[in-house]
């Protein structure tokens, strides 16, 4: 589906403000990926008309980012050093994320080497691979954001077009969440359950009676923090469970926690 219509309707001057920032970073060859509800409705062909607009760089490509929107006149900041920045004219923005907010899903090659080409805006872009999407959306089930219905919608839409395998190996030791969501996929479209293939379901289950038939860990980890900042603070503040976001099993620091936990009251704050 061409993300021509979705982005017909953006107000004129905001459009214009999208283009020329994308055009810039074009002109100086910064390598950027679309995200957000151009790249869901390409997948999907579910329009959405939201008030920002998501970009993806590499985290060594950031800091280049903003020097060239600030020298196009644009305000900018590091909004949170482990994910996340924007770049503003006047009240619209636009994000500039490198990461996912519980620092799991950061960009890196394979965002580029398996982008999908689009027109976007009259421009010629690239939008993040549907994989990433299912990476990062999956990993996302806050009290006030859960995305489980977008997962759902990409796999109804690409299911049958997905690297399974690559989509397993993004989640690496966070496969719970995946299985999590293909259980509520064959829930939700009981007519479309082979858009999932059999072999994913049985390795994935495999997985699940592997560990069943295992005795429970030894250390007392809490993995919710991973899909919700605020949920689970009760656990690792109080409880004297282990923050799963935290480094090595995560890839967070303690400042960068603390500084997240602390924009949970920040308007417009995403997950």
């Amino acid at each position: 589906m061409s993300t021509g219509t979705a982005s017909s309707v953006i107000d004129p001057e905001v459009r214009k403000f999208y283009v020329r920032a994308l055009t810039k970073l074009d002109e100086n060859k910064l390598a950027y990926l679309v995200g957000g509800a151009y790249a869901f409705a390409r997948y999907t062909g579910i329009e959405r008309h939201t008030k920002d607009f998501d970009i993806f760089v590499r985290r060594s490509d950031f800091d280049r980012a903003v020097e060239i929107l600030s020298r196009s006149g644009y305000k900018t900041e590091l909004t949170f050093p482990h994910w996340i920045g924007k770049a503003y004219n006047n009240e619209d923005f636009i994000d500039l994320i490198f990461s996912a907010g519980n620092g799991i899903a950061e960009v890196d090659e394979q965002w580029f080497e398996y982008a999908v080409r689009e027109r976007v805006l009259g421009l010629d872009v690239l939008l993040i691979p549907p994989e990433e999407m299912l990476w990062s959306k999956g990993l996302i089930m806050e009290r006030e954001r859960y995305d489980g219905a977008d997962v759902a919608h990409v796999i109804l839409a690409m299911g049958q077009k997905l690297d399974w395998q690559r989509l397993i190996d993004r989640y690496g030791k966070f496969w719970r969440p995946l299985l999590s969501h293909i259980v509520l996929f064959g829930f939700i479209y009981p007519s479309d359950r082979s858009k999932v293939p059999q072999w994913v379901v049985e390795e994935l289950t495999r997985r699940l009676l592997e560990e069943t038939n295992q005795p429970d860990a030894t250390e007392r980890t809490c993995y919710g923090t991973i899909l919700s900042r605020q949920q689970y603070l009760i656990d690792v503040t109080e409880r004297g469970y282990k923050d799963a976001r935290l480094q090595p099993i995560g890839k967070m620091t303690t400042e960068e926690i603390e500084q997240w936990t602390a924009g949970i009251t920040i308007d417009g704050a995403k997950g």
